[in-house]
């Protein structure tokens, strides 16, 4: 029979046994859902999703790791590898719908609906996204050292409110270019069949459940190691990883290959010169 083991000098990493019923279920479920998106990736050819994948991978070999770690509590490894891969995992997400805008104001030719340029957009976001990922790895990796567990929580918490900044940041700017597309008299001649409006709105879905998950990751690690939510399984799947398992449904129901067609765009055409020659036709 599985018992919480102590990792070193008393130190215990887990305040609980971890259910291997639970972390299976998601397990399976998050490899599933990312062979799915990663068929569809291949299929349509749409490369920036590729992310959002690998986010996805990372949520499976976290739950792996938390189901093989119910007989191995004093073990570093399984530790290490769940904590990791399910905090950082979301960070990808993120990646992918911050290159997914930048492609939907492109696409339609909205640049001058935009508060932020495309070209700096995606850069913009990415690397924001990219910092926030060092920051949460680094005190991720901090946490399993009882010395540093203070100080590991904090920069963990920092991570992850520069997180939700640069969250707010990106849905004030997705939500006041699709105000300014749809007050444009000349949007319906630059979108074609790209279906940019359901796109937006799988952003702000998946944007408000990450961004949720990590408010409620702030307070997990605010109130510390011996508080609660991380001295009790159950929120972590609730708050955790039902949401991002959502924000998967939601990305690959509409999956954002519609951007990859060209077909319907009027490329070269400005929003400018497409109301000139709309006035002169009057």
């Amino acid at each position: 029979m599985a018992v919480l083991e102590p990792y070193k000098h008393g130190y215990y990493l887990w305040k609980y046994l971890p259910s291997v019923p639970a972390a299976a279920l998601f397990c399976v479920v998050f490899l599933i859902g990312t062979s799915l998106l990663i068929w569809r990736i291949w299929k349509t050819r749409t490369w920036m999703a590729t992310p959002f994948a690998i986010g996805g991978f990372m949520e499976f070999v976290g739950f792996a790791a938390r189901a093989s770690a119910h007989n191995k509590t004093g073990k570093l490894m399984p530790f290490v590898m769940q904590n990791n891969m399910i905090l950082l995992a979301p960070v990808l997400f993120a990646a992918s719908i911050y290159m997914v805008l930048g492609r939907v104001i492109r696409a339609t030719k909205g640049e001058a609906h935009s508060i932020i340029k495309p070209r700096r957009l995606t850069r913009l976001f990415v690397t924001g996204d990219s910092l926030s990922l060092a920051i949460q790895g680094t005190g991720g990796g901090l946490m399993v050292v009882a010395e540093y567990g203070k100080v590991a929580q904090a920069i963990v918490i920092v991570g992850l409110v520069f997180q939700i900044v640069i969250f707010g940041l990106f849905c004030t700017t997705a939500f006041l270019f699709h105000r300014r597309m749809g007050q444009d008299p000349v949007t319906e001649y630059v979108t074609g069949d790209i279906e940019w409006e359901p796109i937006l709105y799988m952003l702000y879905a998946v944007s408000v459940l990450i961004m949720l998950r990590s408010l409620f990751r702030v307070v997990e690690f605010i109130m510390g190691a011996d508080g609660y939510l991380l001295s009790t399984e159950w929120p972590l799947y609730v708050f955790d990883a039902v949401p991002m398992l959502l924000a998967m449904v939601a990305y690959w129901r509409w999956f954002p290959s519609t951007l990859q067609s060209s077909g319907s765009r009027l490329s070269g055409t400005s929003l400018s010169h497409l109301t000139t020659s709309r006035m002169d036709s009057k």
